[in-house]
């Protein structure tokens, strides 16, 4: 095994944080300077996974639409999926709806005020709750995202993939002794601070980080092998054929199941694999009456754990008539002009907005989709 150096005390970890981020932290991000919670709960839902430059235009473009939590509580799913669109991880937006329903149900309207009750929230695990009581309420609470997780383990030497049990509760006990008494939510912000802007993934700034003399891994040059790895397995790749049919400038979209991926977002009919060739398909399945089907270029898309190759191929409708369409209400037509308010996945939407080629219609070309 590897023998480590120990690091010298770090008794005055918080209290020098907390000076870095005074000096060299963020301070003009949108969600930053409020205490409200609710908009603390938006930007902590949409920033997992989520890179701060692609929230800050989500997060404006929602509260513009959902100011608090009320409005939010009584919008209907699809108009939140729809805000939601192109952002990604789509579970998210389903929690933070439901999550909003039951303040109002079974708190009266009221934010719940500690770290162990917003975490009966869907949506909410543990080290969300309770960034979010420490900035709107100056909960004394330990967070652990995957910025503190990669800061402590550098710093202190911490060996093993984080996500392992025994690993993550290593972290978190390291994550609740170093908790100041004071300034929680600046600490909290300092933390995720110093691991988005110096601790990153690569080329770490560690000649600029506060505790570059104290870092066991920066001493025994381990930075890039900090944190462990998640150990290596094949991602599996699966691919889906989807039926893009088109009636006088509008294209037959169907609402997905709730569980799943795209989970209640509008796509186009997904072509079961055993399905014969596409017209055929929507003709037996659909009873509609189409043009002889043409394949479109296709896309791949990651997921977390799978790879999607998208197959579309393109279908011209002779009538609107749809003989799905009054049994279940998942397919609708929607005009090509009003796609931008429909609650789309990104990739669908790449592929449909190339529908706006003025040769689409004559039939000439097949789409581009890059």
């Amino acid at each position: 095994a590897r023998k480590q150096r120990k690091n010298r005390d770090m008794s005055d970890f918080a209290e020098r944080l907390i000076h870095w981020q005074q000096q060299h932290g963020r301070h003009a991000l949108p969600w930053q300077d409020t205490q409200d919670p609710y908009r603390i709960w938006l930007s902590e839902i949409m920033l997992q996974q989520t890179q701060v430059d692609t929230v800050i235009p989500y997060y404006a473009r929602f509260l513009e639409r959902f100011p608090d939590l009320a409005s939010l509580a009584g919008a209907a799913v699809d108009e939140v999926m729809t805000h939601w669109s192109g952002l990604g991880y789509y579970a998210r937006a389903r929690n933070l709806h439901r999550a909003a329903q039951a303040i109002v149900e079974s708190h009266g309207g009221h934010f719940p005020r500690t770290a162990a009750e917003i975490a009966t929230l869907p949506g909410i695990g543990r080290s969300t709750a309770a960034a979010i009581a420490a900035f709107a309420f100056g909960e004394r609470a330990a967070i652990l995202d995957g910025n503190v997780k990669r800061v402590l383990t550098r710093l202190f030497g911490v060996e093993g993939f984080p996500g392992e049990k025994r690993v993550e509760t290593q972290l978190w006990a390291l994550a609740e002794s170093l908790l100041p008494t004071r300034e929680l939510g600046r600490y909290t912000q300092a933390q995720m601070d110093l691991g988005a802007t110096l601790c990153t993934r690569s080329k770490p700034a560690c000649m600029r980080c506060p505790f570059a003399d104290d870092c066991v891994a920066r001493r025994d040059g381990r930075v890039g092998e900090l944190p462990t790895p998640r150990p290596k397995k094949t991602v599996p790749r699966r691919s889906a054929r989807y039926a893009i049919i088109i009636h006088e400038h509008a294209v037959l979209l169907e609402r997905r199941p709730p569980a799943g991926i795209w989970g209640g977002l509008l796509t186009p009919p997904e072509i079961p694999a055993t399905a014969p060739d596409g017209g055929v398909w929507a003709q037996q399945h659909l009873g509609l009456a189409c043009a002889p089907a043409r394949a479109l270029a296709s896309l791949t898309h990651t997921f977390t754990h799978f790879v999607l190759e998208l197959q579309p191929v393109l279908l011209h409708a002779s009538t609107p008539t749809c003989t799905l369409i009054a049994d279940d209400g998942a397919l609708r037509w929607h005009a090509l002009a009003d796609l931008a308010d429909a609650a789309l996945p990104a990739p669908m939407r790449k592929i449909l907005d190339a529908l706006a080629a003025p040769d689409l219609f004559d039939g000439a070309h097949a789409i581009n989709t890059g």
